[in-house]
């Protein structure tokens, strides 16, 4: 991973509390099995356009957002870019296909703005979850919510919602997107061209 800078001290601190708070929100972690999950993490300084995950690469690691934005993506056998997914503060971006399978990724995590990030390293923190039955809890909700539900509602919506209905939902999921975001990650996004973006946007103001 290009750039790699110290987080300092302070702030990693702050960090690990994000961290905390975005577990508390699956269910309550206890102290004995937060201090048995604080082994498992790593602070890392991520630049614009570097990448926590590359194409081919066996990813060991799901990540957490402290500060920045990042997305998912793939390219397909034409060269075209599919974003799968995009990611703020308090999100866990990851290529959990390969991290579970431990086969090459299919998907890019790349950092969208300079980021702060804490990785998790995805074994050790299995480990802990047996000894804890408190994170196996997190990580069972985690993926129920984000990998089961999410996922079969945004495979649904693809189908069955038109570009516009999909923009407004992204917005209201992401209000910060445009301040954040480029256009044409958006609108790979939402499987539609920058052209079609704008219009969109242009229509609903």
């Amino acid at each position: 991973m290009e750039h790699q800078k110290l987080i300092p001290e302070e702030d990693q601190e702050l960090y690990v509390l994000q961290l905390k708070e975005a577990f508390n929100k699956y269910g309550t972690v206890t102290e004995e099995a937060w201090l048995g999950m604080l082994p498992t993490i790593r602070f890392q300084k991520i630049a614009k356009g570097d990448f926590m995950v590359r194409i081919g690469q066996v990813a060991r690691d799901i990540h957490f957002i402290c500060k920045g934005a990042s997305r998912t993506y793939f390219i397909d056998t034409s060269g075209k870019v599919y974003t799968k997914n995009l990611f703020f503060e308090g999100e866990f971006p990851a290529s959990l296909v390969s991290i579970l399978k431990k086969e090459p990724s299919y998907l890019c995590v790349e950092a969208l703005e300079n980021s702060d990030i804490i990785h998790i390293n995805f074994d050790a923190f299995i480990a802990q979850s047996e000894k804890f039955p408190d994170l196996k809890n997190f990580y069972m909700q985690y993926l129920q919510k984000n990998w089961v539900i999410t996922n079969e509602q945004k495979q649904i919506a693809q189908i069955t919602e038109n570009a516009t209905d999909r923009y407004l939902q992204l917005i209201g999921e992401k209000p910060e997107l445009h301040k954040r975001i480029a256009q044409h990650h958006i609108a790979a996004h939402l499987g539609i061209t920058p052209t079609q973006l704008s219009r969109i946007r242009k229509d609903l103001k």
